[in-house]
This record gives C-alpha cells, structure tokens and sequence, in this order.
C-alpha cells in the first residue's frame, strides 16, 4: 500500500529546501512515506514530518527534517523552532518548524543551508564529502 502524498508541491519552503539540498554533490530526491526524501546513499534531509501521537501536527508538517552534529543537538533543542520527530527522532535527528519560524522570508535560510550541510556530511561517502571540500575551495579561491 502506497502512501498518500502528505506535501504541497507548491510550498515555498519546499521549492528553497529542494533548491538547497539537490546543490550537494550527488544528491537526489525520492519521495518515500508521502514526503520528499533527499540522499544520497542515505537520507540527509526529508521536507515534512510528524510527532509522536500527532501524525498531522502543523508544527512538524511544514519542516525541515536533518541529522545534526551530536554537539549542537542539545543547544537546538533548547530554541522554539526545532522538535524531535516522530520516528526519526530516536536516532538523533531533529526538524526545524517552518510554520513556528513563520513567512518564508524569515527563515534564515543560511542556517537551513548549514543544517543540511551538516546532515550531508554526517550520511553521504567520503567521495561526496572530498566532492564538497573541493567545491567550496573552488568557490572560495573564486572569491579571493
């Protein structure tokens, strides 16, 4: 039995989070339990979610879903936008609530970019991350 879509392909924040994740070398998006699934051999980022007891809470239906660095986990938690998820949350992710955070123009969509990053780094091959590094050496000696 397939999942009914639980997205709007039309949301604003899915067209920057989709914008964001697919720059990553090799990532890709599938959808999978009717949300948006970004990977690359892994899932690094996910566009909507759910909590424990409330599989439709709007809190969690217009997030940003991710796998932050163990060291930041404790102090994301402690700001209003970020939940543990349903099902993903007991192994150590975390979503960002667009709807707590509000309009799309006041997400701050550089710390989203580094959610990610992060995320990526933590689940994509070693290749991908080398990929990545040089990339962004690239875009820095552009700069220079």
């Amino acid at each position: 039995m397939s999942h009914p879509l639980m997205f709007d392909e039309r949301d604003p924040y899915l067209a920057r989070v989709r914008e964001i994740c697919l720059a990553f070398p090799g990532a890709d998006e599938k959808i999978s339990h009717g949300r948006p699934n970004f990977f690359t051999r892994k899932v690094f980022a996910t566009f909507g979610g759910s909590l424990k007891g409330d599989h439709f809470s709007p809190l969690a239906r217009s997030s940003l879903l991710f796998l932050p660095d163990a060291s930041e986990r404790e102090a994301l938690l402690e700001r209003e936008p970020f939940f543990v998820p349903a099902y993903f949350g007991p192994s150590g992710w975390l979503g960002l609530s667009f709807h707590v955070v509000g309009a799309v123009d006041r997400v701050d969509w550089d710390e989203v970019g580094e959610l990610v990053d992060a995320s990526y780094r933590l689940t994509a091959p070693a290749r991908l991350v080398k990929e990545l590094d040089a990339r962004l050496v690239k875009e820095l000696d552009a700069r220079a």
